[in-house]
């Protein structure tokens, strides 16, 4: 196979998994900035724990990214400056997110991030960067698990129209 056989870290990465890459770190860190925000906001102990594990997985998910990017000689894209702190109370009320709009935005984040990893590895040729993807597409779907049970635990939970009556057709 020539360029493309023996340690998968020594092979090149064609454009898709550097834009990829590059594309996942930056959203990864716009997302930890959210989730910043997020944290000052929520006021429920459940919810703030469950934000704290999303911001341990966005940290995770820049580190990986970030070094990928800068072993291939890509510079990432620049961190976003820390927020400063802020207690819930200070945020006016008209201001504030409530804890059941948080979880949504957390889900559809879940759900968008999903997507991009399964796009990543299904472009990869490198077996390093599809099982980062794999990994990180696991802790996701796990973080996708808890925020699923916490709003339907919370009765935050607002359901797509559900089929209560069926009727089977004999065809």
């Amino acid at each position: 196979m020539g360029i493309l056989d023996g340690n998968p870290k020594d092979e090149p990465m064609h454009y898709g998994e550097i834009s990829g890459l590059w594309q996942y770190s930056t959203a990864a860190k716009a997302m930890f900035s959210s989730l910043q925000a997020y944290r000052y906001h929520a006021g429920d102990k459940d919810l703030k724990r469950v934000i704290d594990d999303f911001i341990d997985l966005a940290h995770r998910e820049i580190k990986d990214c970030d070094k990928l990017l800068k072993d291939n000689g890509i510079l990432p894209s620049p961190a976003l400056p820390d927020r400063p702190t802020a207690k819930m109370e200070d945020i006016p009320v008209g201001a504030r997110f409530s804890d059941p709009e948080i979880a949504a935005m957390l889900s559809a984040n879940v759900a968008v991030g999903l997507v991009h990893c399964s796009q990543i590895m299904g472009m990869s040729i490198r077996e390093d960067i599809a099982a980062l993807f794999l990994k990180t597409h696991t802790l996701k779907a796990n973080l996708g698990l808890s925020i699923l049970r916490l709003t339907k635990e919370k009765g935050w939970l607002v359901p797509p129209p559900l089929q209560v009556n069926r009727e089977l057709v004999n065809a």
